[in-house]
């Protein structure tokens, strides 16, 4: 077997969506797990929707999620231009069009956009034009004078009319289509340029490549694809049509989402492994049920036959909780550099952000989720003085006040603020007093914090606080149950 070549071939108009972010993924899977080449192809040729800066996007989400192409615009592997509008400029694509022509598998189409709009119809509310082949009656004089006068044309493809077109796709399978459907599509426009679907065809067969994944949106359009590679000669490539991703409500997942591109991901705290995994897991199914994968254990165990014909659902609380084990997981110098941003964010004190961070780690599932944990390290809340009420710990307000009167001497007189000096203090007033720790630790945690739910215990964020501060808010706090 011929080594594989997969590709992946964007199209610059702006961020990488989660499903070209998966095409990208499935097609580099497939590639190295069978030790073969993965290339990046810009496909420039729709100028209307190119967008400044985007091809500068796809190389950094390509290089930030690992997903290293071995052949590109910047790594000639032989088989460049790998930018179409640059293998438009040498005439490339126009040439092969003119050699279907004289195949009769492709004519030239002078048609107006007047006469064009009078084909349209409304097939269930959506308007639709189907060509009559009318150019493809002109005589061969007709053409020659009509392209002498410089009429402005397009090449159409010349498919049959009747029969069918059968083509095999990894994922659904045989699929007949019956040639009356399939519209003679434009392969060259009027401006010159290839349309996307006959330069891809194009494309994939002068640059090797085996194996073509993409959208099941592009099922549709595969008989067409086929007609063009048996009207050249061409060996078809192997099909793998990728399900459609939905949101929560089983729509097609759009930018309104919020989270529907990878740098809209990242922005929003998910952790760059975490988001290659989940996506990973859209539409494709491990064999035997495993969840957390790296890059590595993808390339080993992705195969592609086993993804699914049914959509794939983009679920944030379960990428939540992906993202969330990918923390726990992480070396804590790694972890503290992408927290850090969002500590000092909430944090402008002068705080040992590193053990605010440690508290964190375990405890968010993604970096904006800090905020509601470390907040009152910055400013003391105000709360209700019934917080210091707990039925567990058999805490009341009246116990508390009494209590934090009796530990504030105690604190007031310790100097090392260590978390391992304060609790040893504070244990052995427990151990005096014949009660529970919690009945102890849990007024001192609520006067410190402000807070129902801390990062930390009471002894820790004492420590991050400092002597000062704690014993201020302790002050507060006995003030606070004095006058309630």
């Amino acid at each position: 077997m011929n080594k594989i070549r997969t590709r992946y071939a964007p199209s610059p108009t702006g961020r990488m969506h989660v499903g070209n972010l998966r095409t990208a993924l499935y097609a580099y899977l497939i590639a190295k797990h069978e030790g073969g080449d993965f290339l990046l192809r810009i496909e420039d040729t729709d100028q209307e929707r190119y967008v400044e800066g985007a091809v500068e996007i796809i190389y950094r989400t390509l290089e930030k999620t690992g997903l290293i192409h071995d052949e590109g615009p910047d790594k000639d592997g032989g088989v460049g231009p790998y930018v179409q509008s640059e293998r438009q400029a040498s005439g490339t694509y126009l040439e092969y069009a003119k050699s279907l022509v004289e195949k009769g598998e492709a004519y030239y189409c002078f048609c107006t956009q007047a006469r064009l709009d009078s084909l349209k119809r409304t097939v269930e509310g959506q308007e639709i034009m189907s060509y009559d082949k009318h150019c493809l009656h002109l005589s061969e004089k007709e053409v020659k004078a009509n392209l002498e006068a410089g009429m402005p044309y397009v090449i159409r493809q010349n498919n049959p009319t009747e029969g069918t077109t059968t083509f095999h796709d990894e994922i659904y399978g045989d699929i007949s289509v019956d040639n009356s459907e399939l519209d003679d599509m434009v392969l060259i426009k009027s401006d010159g340029y290839p349309t996307y679907n006959f330069a891809n065809v194009v494309d994939d067969h002068l640059m090797g490549i085996t194996h073509v994944v993409r959208g099941n949106e592009y099922l549709s359009s595969s008989p067409k694809y086929n007609r063009l590679y048996e009207a050249f000669g061409w060996e078809v490539p192997v099909y793998v049509h990728c399900p459609l991703i939905t949101n929560e409500e089983h729509k097609k997942l759009s930018k309104r989402s919020g989270h529907s591109s990878y740098e809209d991901l990242i922005e929003q705290g998910f952790i760059t492994e975490a988001v290659v995994n989940y996506v990973a897991l859209l539409g494709w199914s491990p064999v035997d049920n495993q969840e957390i994968f790296s890059l590595e254990e993808l390339i080993r165990d992705f195969d592609y036959r086993n993804i699914s014909k049914s959509p794939a659902v983009f679920d944030v609380v379960k990428l939540k909780w992906m993202n969330s084990e990918y923390m726990k997981a992480m070396d804590f110098d790694r972890f503290y550099e992408l927290a850090e941003p969002y500590l000092k964010a909430v944090i402008k004190k002068d705080l040992d952000l590193r053990k605010v961070a440690s508290m964190v780690k375990t405890r968010i599932e993604v970096f904006p989720d800090i905020a509601e944990h470390i907040d009152f390290f910055e400013t003391l809340p105000e709360y209700d003085p019934s917080m210091y009420t707990n039925k567990k710990m058999k805490t009341n307000s009246e116990t508390s006040l009494a209590l934090l009167k009796e530990i504030l001497p105690i604190l007031e007189a310790q100097e090392d603020y260590s978390n391992e000096a304060l609790y040893e203090a504070l244990s052995k007033y427990v151990a005096q007093k014949e009660c529970k720790t919690g009945f102890v630790m849990w007024p001192v945690r609520t006067a410190v914090s402000g807070k129902q739910m801390t990062p930390a215990g009471a002894t820790e964020i004492m420590e991050v606080l400092g002597k000062e501060e704690s014993l201020e808010r302790i002050r507060k706090g006995i003030l606070l149950l004095e006058e309630a």
